[in-house]
């Protein structure tokens, strides 16, 4: 395998049983990442790449195929081992946000950090300066719904940044906002993908897929770059 490949899958097949049928979802799936790079993974509703997502974001597995993810086989580890791989590997960002709501964006950002259980003091500091690396550095204290939808997703951003994660996978990141908003996420990508953060982008928006340096088409469980 090239070692310059963050995400590496051969022949990987998804299906679930739905009653004595089953549904195959992916169809021998081939597909490499390469650090760095800003690909946006393009398709309607139905066609896959939800579940295409949720491979490489640890959330699922395959059935059968591989699936490497910097250089570690996914397929072979146990729940909790995904859940420590999803963790520090992996900064998540939401279509709509999944932001605790009862808890300001400084609490919403270091949250990843005492999960792994660094010191609160050192987790504040860290998230006081990916919140400001966003442009939220006079909102830190405020609660989601004190926030714009723009804002709330810098939030989200930014606690997917904290924790120095090999890629930033974003589902739909600006499905919940106005174009202009939209505009303003997609610019940050591109800011941050220029400052070496790997980004994979899901999209059903041909325009938002355009800003990716890459599109892979996901159609029919099948994908076409």
């Amino acid at each position: 395998m090239d070692q310059e490949n963050i995400i590496y899958m051969k022949d990987v097949v998804k299906s679930y049983k739905m009653g004595n049928n089953e549904l195959v979802v992916l169809k021998e799936v081939s597909l490499q990442v390469k650090r760095g790079e800003f690909v946006a993974v393009l398709g309607p509703s139905g066609s896959g790449k939800s579940t295409l997502m949720n491979i490489i974001g640890c959330i699922d597995v395959v059935n059968s195929g591989e699936y490497r993810l910097s250089g570690q086989n996914i397929d072979a580890k146990s729940e909790d081992e995904l859940s420590a791989i999803r963790n520090r590997e992996i900064g998540f960002v939401f279509q709509k946000f999944n932001l605790l709501p009862k808890y300001t964006a400084i609490h919403n950002v270091q949250m990843p950090l005492l999960l792994r259980g660094l010191d609160r003091k050192t987790a504040y500091e860290k998230a006081k300066y990916v919140l400001e690396k966003v442009g939220l550095g006079d909102r830190i204290d405020h609660k989601p719904l004190e926030l714009s939808g723009g804002q709330q997703q810098r939030v989200s951003i930014a606690r997917a940044l904290v924790g120095d994660p090999n890629i930033l996978l974003a589902d739909e990141p600006t499905g919940a906002l106005d174009s202009q908003t939209g505009k303003e996420i997609m610019d940050m990508f591109l800011q941050l993908n220029q400052q070496g953060n790997t980004i994979v982008i899901i999209t059903h928006d041909e325009e938002i897929a355009q800003k990716a340096k890459r599109i892979i088409h996901v159609k029919d469980g099948n994908i076409y770059q």
